[in-house]
């Protein structure tokens, strides 16, 4: 699920009844979905098409269907649950996942547009030798399978919740409605299925908020009061509290959240689906706009719902209000929807929840399809010398191997602890992805030799300091104490990652280091006016 979800989406999930509301309304989102999908094929021709959509989608739908990437059904559950229990802790949360977008913004992506044509290895490998290649696709695979089986995961424990269906049976559905979407339609289906999720979530939770708070006279002081009158924090509902009482795991997942979106695969594929650098500064711009609203609806909801749900005994077990909530903690958004809106509102929510792991697990498997086809076969295995239509090839048997793999994962992973793979997507993003990126874009000193040691060491300090950290170290390999004191690697993994390109680019005499930094003035000329960059296809 979205990382913001990690922490939410644990404990014991109960199966609620079958919800009919919600099943015949994602049966008409599938459809619709479906009948894009169809569209979407004919439209797809070429490599430019499947991978990027051909360049032709505006700033504006862009910046909706990375929000969509963004925004997922844990963002919505995960978070609302978090501030329903926790406060103004969750709203420092949301702000780690929203400092990434500035840098994004500022930094990267005219750059990234106008260096790279389907995904971020074109960048790192500009200059550079096409081992680097290689390595940016390892780490990315890594990023989207770690990604992929907290979405699965997450799926299958949220269906269980919202529809009443078995896990099996939920991870199996959302495994083959991904490979149809990616196979099929390439990014034109998945860009039009991020797009109408994104549009439906914003729709939906702002529903909920606006007939909720229209409860208190839409006056913040009335609620925050009445709020803080009941909630068992009392006065402290609205103060830090406990996710900063360790401020070394706070700083490393600030970090990791924030840097680690500036490295996520399927987040900076997006960039190259417009026609310009202009058009990708527009798409994030409207992206941090939508994410910020959504952010702060989700807050308020949360708030709202500690007053409707949190005081209403039809909502908890044996009708206890201290007691646990039916269907577990993740549950407040869709009983907030129930207390203002009836089954059919809940109804409409829980669907609209489902639509969003699909999109988003979409996203992530044309990622890793485009890593395995575009960067590992077509440029590093056949140097370049295959066809378009070979390469759609291979990206398509990709996806269908990357959607079983899933599948299989996420009934593996059925009881395991998904946070720790969130912040080990994270924590990969930031360590591996990001440091490379943003050296090869910015730093002429920049080698072969130092981008593989540094991309290298980023992406096994991360997963050894995840694996060593209570998490997987005491929770899931049972041993007594953690070889590792924290939880989040990102503080400590980045450090490594940018002293190691550092040195080893510093160090490195080559003939083949002296072209490298010599080639970094074109490139600077091809980053700063897009001449020669791939324009939209017609």
């Amino acid at each position: 699920m979205a990382a913001a979800a990690g922490p939410a989406l644990q404990g014991e999930i109960q199966t609620q009844p079958t919800n009919w509301h919600a099943i015949i309304m994602f049966m008409i989102f599938v459809t619709m979905t479906m009948g894009i999908t169809y569209w979407a094929a004919g439209r797809t021709k070429s490599t430019a098409d499947f991978y990027t959509a051909g360049g032709g989608i505006t700033g504006f739908q862009n910046g909706l269907a990375i929000a969509g990437d963004y925004m997922s059904a844990a963002t919505l559950l995960g978070l609302t649950a978090m501030t329903f229990s926790r406060g103004y802790d969750a709203y420092i949360y949301m702000m780690a996942f929203f400092a990434g977008w500035p840098i994004i913004l500022f930094l990267m992506a005219e750059r990234l547009r106008n260096l790279g044509r389907f995904t971020f290895s074109d960048i790192t490998s500009y200059r550079l030798d096409p081992s680097v290649r290689t390595m940016a696709a390892l780490s990315s695979l890594v990023v989207v399978v770690f990604y992929l089986i907290a979405q699965m995961v997450g799926a299958g424990q949220l269906i269980k919740l919202l529809f009443g269906l078995e896990y099996n049976v939920a991870i199996f559905a959302v495994g083959v409605l991904m490979m149809v979407y990616v196979t099929v339609g390439g990014m034109v289906a998945t860009t039009w299925v991020q797009i109408i999720k994104a549009c439906l979530l914003l729709f939906g939770g702002t529903l909920v908020l606006i007939l909720g708070f229209s409860q208190f006279g839409f006056s913040l002081t009335t609620l925050l009061e009445k709020a803080q009158a009941v909630h068992k924090q009392g006065t402290s509902l609205m103060a830090p509290g406990s996710l900063l009482s360790d401020p070394v795991t706070a700083l490393s997942l600030g970090l990791g959240l924030m840097f680690g979106t500036a490295g996520l695969p399927h987040i900076l594929m997006r960039f190259f689906t417009v026609g310009n650098a202009k058009e990708a500064r527009k798409s994030v711009l409207y992206a941090s706009g939508f994410v910020g609203f959504f952010f702060n609806v989700i807050f308020l909801m949360g708030l709202v719902a500690i007053l409707l749900v949190g005081q209403n005994p039809e909502y908890f077990e044996g009708g206890d209000i201290k007691g646990a909530l039916i269907g577990g903690g993740n549950m407040v958004a869709m009983h907030l929807a129930h207390a203002v809106g009836g089954n059919m509102l809940l109804g409409f929510l829980a669907a609209v929840a489902f639509a969003t792991i699909l999109a988003v697990v979409s996203g992530l498997a044309l990622a890793g399809a485009s890593a395995i086809a575009h960067d590992i076969y077509a440029r590093v295995i056949r140097k370049g010398e295959c066809t378009d239509k070979e390469e759609i090839k291979v990206s398509r048997i990709a996806t269908i191997a990357l959607g079983i793999l899933a599948i299989i994962l996420g009934i593996a992973f059925e009881k395991m602890n998904i946070a720790f793979m969130v912040g080990l997507a994270f924590g990969v993003a930031a360590a591996a992805n990001f440091p490379v990126l943003i050296l090869s874009m910015y730093w002429k000193g920049l080698t072969t030799r130092g981008a593989l040691w540094g991309g290298y060491s980023g992406v096994t300090s991360a997963v050894l300091f995840v694996v060593f950290s209570k998490s997987v170290w005491v929770d899931v390999l049972h041993n007594a104490a953690p070889l590792f004191p924290y939880t989040q690697p990102a503080l400590f993994a980045m450090p490594i990652a940018f002293i190691c390109a550092y040195v080893f680019s510093v160090s490195d005499s080559s003939a083949r280091a002296t072209k490298e930094r010599e080639a970094f003035e074109d490139q600077y000329v091809r980053a700063q006016t897009g001449f020669g960059a791939s324009g939209a296809s017609h």
